[in-house]
């Protein structure tokens, strides 16, 4: 080939690829608008638009999640902090133990919960070892409804119609879960370490450290931090450091950056002190408008590292993971979406003050998405995985794919039955 063609390939390779790029960003301005109040969302769009590019005669450029593992890992680690700031800066309730009802009873029974049940079925299904089976729960525990925008908190406002409990409750969770997760990860890791023997993991260290200490750790930084910035954004003396009266959304990503990279320096849950932060700034001045700012520039950046995230998955989806596919891995990420969490959601409500109806949306809307990815790429830099990682990757994929599948195509329905029966309630009827 003469360097004439190899200078002009290129420039074909990358007029191609910012072509593409170019085209998603605008996809993911119009989507949204476009698919509103319909049985679709964007995240079906692009997962669909990157397993079509799989199909086509000419190959795009790839990221292999094995080959690129730590690509992979930092992408997805920064999709998931900016959409826990986004989830956070959108929530209006106050904290308090009968307030967070809903979401705490999903983080401390239908997570570990989901964790046992998924562990148990990798186990049987598929006949892997204990650790690469607790592994599988753990990734696949945490919930994501930021790719699924009908069951989540919209923007920050005061109509208490926008937070009813059934969104308030999976947004929270989701804010909580993806980090909280991880300590059921650091157990796998231990368990690999252990060579597969339980008796021989420290379990008063994961207890003491991974879920206690490490938890404190992320809550301590959110809430210091998140109280340190509200002052600054909406009381300090200096208008210079009044950061509320310019405007300026981009301060939101200054916030992620700051809390979840000084809580990881301290050997906390980054995630945890995030959306902790997020809370805190909230809690600071909830009526001022400075929340949407905020808000919208960290959902803008949110909807662009998702389209990207989706679209490559679903390319993956259709030029690998399928031939590492397996029936039990279907039938296991089947069980997960259709009886694991509806089960495991619906008993963790079992006395709350909800109705029925409230009760199924919530327990069945456990959204698997990018903070599965993500725990997947951490684990598999870390020794006792490497020889099933294809597999694996597999596995999240399909499982990450139906769930978008899924609960894309019902969510919309689903909420606003909701929403007219709640309408359409008697102000003085019981939930």
């Amino acid at each position: 080939m003469s360097p004439t063609s190899t200078v002009a390939a290129g420039t074909d390779l990358s007029g191609t690829l910012y072509a593409v790029l170019g085209l998603g960003a605008l996809a993911a301005a119009v989507l949204p608008r476009l698919v509103r109040r319909r049985p679709l969302s964007m995240p079906m769009v692009f997962l669909a638009a990157g397993a079509l590019s799989g199909l086509l005669p000419f190959r795009l450029p790839e990221l292999d999640p094995v080959v690129h593992r730590v690509r992979v890992e930092h992408v997805t680690e920064l999709c998931v902090i900016v959409s826990l700031m986004g989830a956070g800066l959108a929530l209006n309730r106050p904290f308090g133990f009968r307030a967070w009802a809903g979401p705490r009873r999903l983080i401390g029974i239908t997570l570990p919960l989901t964790v046992v049940a998924t562990a148990a079925l990798a186990w049987l299904l598929l006949d892997w070892p204990w650790a690469t089976a607790l592994l599988v729960g753990a990734l696949l525990a945490p919930t994501d409804p930021v790719l699924a925008a009908e069951v989540r908190v919209g923007e920050p406002t005061d109509d208490e119609d926008d937070e009813d409990e059934v969104r308030f409750t999976l947004t929270a969770e989701a804010g909580l879960n993806d980090g909280l997760a991880f300590p059921f990860v650091l157990a796998a890791l231990a368990l690999a370490t252990a060579g597969g023997t339980w008796a021989r993991v420290d379990w008063a260290w994961w207890f003491g450290v991974d879920i206690l200490a490490k938890a404190a750790v992320g809550v301590a930084v959110g809430l210091a931090l998140g109280r340190l910035l509200g002052w600054m954004f909406f009381r300090a003396g200096a208008a210079s450091l009044r950061l509320s009266e310019h405007m300026e959304g981009f301060v939101a990503l200054a916030a992620t950056f700051l809390s979840y990279g000084l809580t990881e320096l301290a050997h906390g849950y980054g995630f945890v002190a995030v959306f902790v932060t997020a809370c805190a700034v909230r809690a600071a001045e909830r009526g001022h408008g400075y929340h949407k700012v905020l808000h919208g520039f960290t959902e803008q950046i949110e909807r662009l590292l998702t389209a990207g995230v989706l679209f490559l998955l679903g390319h993956y989806l259709v030029t690998d993971a399928l031939t590492a596919l397996t029936w039990p891995m279907i039938v296991l990420a089947l069980a997960l979406i259709v009886i694991v969490r509806p089960v495991t959601g619906w008993i963790a409500q079992l006395g709350f003050v909800t109705g029925p109806r409230e009760r199924v949306v919530t327990a069945v809307f456990g959204l698997r998405g990018i903070g599965s990815l993500f725990y997947l790429a951490y684990a598999l830099g870390h020794h006792g995985f490497e020889g099933r990682a294809r597999d694996l990757w597999a596995l999240t994929t399909v499982t990450v794919a139906l769930s978008v599948l899924a609960h894309g195509i019902s969510a919309t329905p689903a909420i606003r039955r909701l929403d007219r029966l709640r309408d359409s309630r008697p102000s003085d009827a019981p939930p």
